[in-house]
């Protein structure tokens, strides 16, 4: 269990994990990964201390930025928001919808690496309560 430290943005491991990634140009990747920095933080307040599990977090988030905004494999991003729901071929019809989910969860649900993250980090949103031993107040 390593904690303490932040996250060094990983080029050559990130493709390596996410090879429909490759020809996305460094900078852009790098800018990415800052702006997953906002959703999860990278920093030694982050609520995932082990610093190897943040990477993976944040990579699953670069992943799924780049999707959304850059495209896959070449392909562009699409204009689409959410799950494609139906389809016709005749004077093309698509219509998309997000399925079940709440709103918190919506904006994840889009790219398969946003699902991942979303079930990786279910603890991240889980209260715990333990108890402990409650202080009488004074002066009364």
């Amino acid at each position: 269990f390593r904690s303490m430290g932040t996250v060094v943005f990983d080029l050559t491991l990130f493709r390596a994990r996410y090879p429909g990634f490759a020809t996305a140009p460094d900078a852009l990747l790098q800018a990415f990964f800052d702006e997953a920095t906002i959703y999860l933080n990278n920093t030694e307040s982050s609520p995932v201390l082990d610093v190897s599990r943040r990477a993976l977090l944040l990579n699953m988030l670069v992943a799924h930025i780049a999707k959304i905004e850059y495209g896959e494999n070449g392909e562009p991003a699409s204009p689409l928001v959410g799950r494609v729901s139906a389809a016709t071929e005749g004077s093309v019809t698509v219509a998309v919808d997000m399925g079940v989910t709440t709103g918190s969860s919506a904006w994840f649900m889009q790219t398969k690496y946003g699902v991942s993250y979303w079930q990786a980090t279910v603890n991240l949103r889980s209260f715990r309560y333990i108890p402990g031993r409650s202080f009488p107040a004074r002066g009364y």
